[in-house]
């Protein structure tokens, strides 16, 4: 699918404009299982200045979506249609410690964070160290991994309003929730501070040892996968719900569910969005009808069906 080009009149009503603006923009290698249409329109921004300017000065009915490294999401086959915002590592990926506290941009790596923690002798954020996504993402959805959530280690977050408005959100106003968070959906997040304890560094690098262990051996990460597909439901492990149900290696097209942790879709070669959207649906169903329990999408899935 093409889009109709827009950039040309965004560009004409922007002249003050520094990032980079591109037209039907293929989505498919910025996505983990790597499928997808196009962007109608890809704007990566210079800096959060940039990011405001830009905001600021988009006509509101045009739609808009954040993608930071596509670690969590399905693109659909047919692409979005308005805009979708990346936020380039080098703009707004920087990382630091000063005490107790450490700051991130939001497309820094929740890995990165927390290896500079750990450089800097700050424990509490070692189960960054599993997490396949960005800062943007952990706080958009109070992401977790063994035992710990952003919402335990998040001081303040700063994003940018659809108006192009600087707001700084504490802890309590990011209303934090299991896998989400209450923030309106259109803030666009730029940077965070944490606050962890001053740890001995062996015994942090121990912990992240263990975290990197259970990832390797407990789950498919070299595969083309989107992470943990549902969220657990209260009392109850999603994986051990999908198996129990006879999902595990169940096949759409090319998606399979993963024969090592069957919370993990994998696109085995040539899936499209739709395979394994179809897959994912699929098992939801197999769940309900096995054990009356209902599960929910935590991968976000964009875009339009083809």
């Amino acid at each position: 699918m093409t889009f109709p080009d827009i950039t040309p009149d965004l560009k004409a009503a922007m002249p003050q404009l520094r990032g980079r603006l591109l037209a039907n923009q293929s989505l498919s290698e910025l996505t983990w299982f790597r499928v997808g249409g196009p962007a109608q329109v890809l704007f990566t921004p210079a800096d959060e200045d940039d990011l405001a300017y830009f905001l600021r000065h988009l006509p509101r009915e045009l739609p808009v979506y954040v993608v930071g490294v596509g670690s969590n999401l399905i693109v659909r086959d047919g692409g979005i249609e308005g805009v979708v915002i990346r936020l380039s590592p080098r703009a707004f990926g920087e990382t630091g410690a000063e005490g107790d506290v450490v700051s991130a941009g939001t497309a820094a790596l929740d890995k990165r964070v927390a290896e500079t923690a750990a450089a800097a002798g700050v424990g509490g954020m070692e189960f960054f160290f599993g997490i396949p996504g960005t800062i943007g993402g952990a706080l958009r959805m109070n992401a977790g991994a063994n035992g710990s959530e952003t919402k335990d280690v998040l001081i303040e977050a700063v994003g940018i309003g659809r108006d192009g408005t600087r707001q700084v959100f504490s802890n309590a106003e990011m209303k934090f929730v299991y896998r989400s968070s209450g923030v309106d959906p259109s803030i666009i997040f730029t940077s965070a501070r944490f606050r962890g304890a001053i740890t001995d560094p062996e015994i942090i690098r121990a912990r992240m040892n263990e975290v990197q262990t259970h990832r390797e051996t407990a789950q498919p990460i070299r595969e083309k996968t989107g992470g943990s597909t549902f969220k657990n439901p209260p009392g109850h492990s999603a994986w051990k719900l999908v198996d129990a149900a006879g999902c595990r290696g169940l096949r759409v097209g090319g998606a399979q569910v993963s024969e090592m942790h069957c919370n993990f879709l994998i696109n085995t070669g040539n899936a499209t969005g739709h395979d394994i959207e179809t897959l994912g649906e699929t098992v939801r169903e197999r769940v309900k009808a096995n054990s009356g329990i209902e599960l929910h999408w935590e991968i976000k899935r964009i875009g339009i069906s083809k």
